[in-house]
This record gives structure tokens, C-alpha cells and sequence, in this order.
């Protein structure tokens, strides 16, 4: 085979190559995206119908406002253990107090911005004694998103040195729907520099 073609055929396989790739990515986010909006449809079913849901006027809920599912969000950080962990105290909403036990930093760029969040273990006996928690507030807070701070569920994964943050699934404290309930401010460390445009709205 003359060289001219063989470098045509190697331009032929790469353009391919790419092209395929791209479908593949393309098909992932759109499958994530799906099961991002089938899980915002199973909470407002929540809301509208469970008995401990803390929406008191059901009958006129219309449903969460939340930003569109964007990929970019779900951010994979590096995840810093913290050796010598300590008790913190964070104030609630109600002017309360909840402990919790310091756990790892996740750091991630954003917008050309590194950040630095902290996440806490619960300590309190019940079913959510050591459980991970994280409470974060950003340039959307009291603007777009609830002021108090939104919440993310994040999971263990022992031995492992990054974390899975996927803002999309951001949600709001029962506390943003009724102001009977006590949660758990952020602390000031993880009021981040950055809007996160992802996850709930302010619900109204």
C-alpha cells in the first residue's frame, strides 16, 4: 500500500474513532439527563402525596422549580481525608445546635476557580448515624437558590481518593418548605466564590 494511502487511511479510522465517541457521550448524557428529570418526578410525587412530606398545602403544590440537568455538574473531586478529625457544632435554622464529626475535603475547579468543601459525618444515634453530610452555599443563594444553603447526599467509598459531587441532585432543606423543621446551616467554609447554577430552586 502507497504511503498517501495508508496515511489517508489512518485520517479515515481516526475521524471515525471520534465521531464514534462522541455518539457514545452523547448517549450517556442523555441517559443521564433522563434519570435526573425521572427522580425530580418521583420526589414531587413525594411531596404532593406522603404523609411526612413537609409541604402542608398539598393541594396547591405545582411541583419543585429546579435548574435544567446540566453534566457539568456532576464534578468528580479529589477527596482529602482529614487524619485528626473533630467534633464540630453547626447552628440550625431555629437557632439550635447539631454535632457533627469533620470528615475529608473535596476540592474541584469550577469556572477557573478552585474550591474547597467540607464534609461532615453524622453523629447522632439513629439511621443516619455515620452517614455523610453536606451543606454549601453559592453566588445563586438567596438569589436563585434558598438562602439558608442547599444540601448534597454524597456517598462513602473507602480507600478512594476522589468523590462523586453531582450538583444537579442539589436539593433544598425541609426547613426552605416549613419553618417547623430545624436544619442544619452551612458552615463558612463552604460558602463557595462560584454560582452554582444546578440542582433546586427556591420553591415558592
Amino acid at each position: 500500500m502507497k504511503p498517501k494511502n495508508i496515511i489517508f487511511l489512518i485520517l479515515v479510522i481516526a475521524v471515525i474513532a471520534i465521531v464514534f465517541y462522541s455518539f457514545q457521550g452523547s448517549q450517556d448524557d442523555e441517559a443521564y439527563v433522563a434519570q435526573i428529570v425521572k427522580e425530580r418526578k418521583e420526589k414531587d410525587h413525594f411531596m404532593r402525596t406522603a404523609k411526612d412530606s413537609p409541604i402542608t398545602d398539598k393541594e396547591n403544590f405545582k411541583g419543585l422549580k429546579y435548574f435544567k440537568p446540566d453534566p457539568r455538574y456532576k464534578i468528580i473531586a479529589d477527596l482529602q481525608p482529614i487524619t485528626s478529625r473533630k467534633a464540630v457544632v453547626l447552628t440550625t435554622s431555629d437557632g439550635k445546635e447539631e454535632r457533627y464529626l469533620e470528615y475529608a475535603y473535596a476540592t474541584f475547579n469550577l469556572d477557573g476557580r478552585e474550591n474547597k468543601l467540607i464534609i461532615y459525618e453524622i453523629m447522632d444515634m439513629g439511621p443516619f448515624r455515620g452517614k455523610l453530610f453536606l451543606a454549601f452555599g453559592d453566588k445563586t443563594s438567596a438569589v436563585e437558590t434558598y438562602g439558608a444553603g442547599r444540601y448534597l447526599d454524597i456517598m462513602k467509598v473507602p480507600g478512594s481518593s476522589t468523590i462523586t459531587l453531582d450538583f444537579n441532585k442539589a436539593y433544598n432543606p425541609y426547613c426552605a418548605y416549613n419553618e417547623t423543621f430545624s436544619c442544619p446551616l452551612p458552615p463558612l467554609e463552604n460558602l463557595l466564590e462560584v454560582a452554582i447554577n444546578a440542582g433546586e430552586k427556591i420553591y415558592e
